[in-house]
């Protein structure tokens, strides 16, 4: 049987909104162009796989903004998760099989983790 452990709600709470950012910033990138910065398409046949890009616009000031927005709502999550005061709870040597619980732990409702 898997240890369980009594994740602190601001924890849990956390590591979902974690999640939730990187999702976010994840279908964000996918929507915009392939380069931050105007550039010419270009194909290059060369190496082991061909390669093409068609010319990408950039990003608009207000793409940039979200992007950025969201990149540092992240690192202040994963600094908080991470460096959060339950870590110093756990054995080290149980840490990383913690962490992993928590990052899995919004698909159980609390209190039913196995």
């Amino acid at each position: 049987m898997a240890t369980t452990y009594d994740f602190p709600s601001d924890l849990r709470t956390g590591q979902e909104e974690l999640h939730q950012v990187r999702a976010e910033l994840s279908a964000l990138l996918k929507r915009l162009p392939w380069s931050v910065e105007p550039l010419d398409g270009f194909s290059d046949d060369g190496g082991w796989r061909k390669v093409e890009r068609s010319a990408s616009p950039g990003w608009t000031a207000d793409e940039q903004a979200e992007v950025e927005k969201l990149r540092q709502r992240e690192h202040e999550l994963a600094v908080f998760v991470s460096g959060h005061r339950f870590w110093a709870e756990v054995a080290a040597g149980d840490r990383v099989a913690a962490r992993m619980r928590l990052k899995h732990a919004h698909e159980t409702p609390s209190g039913e983790e196995d």
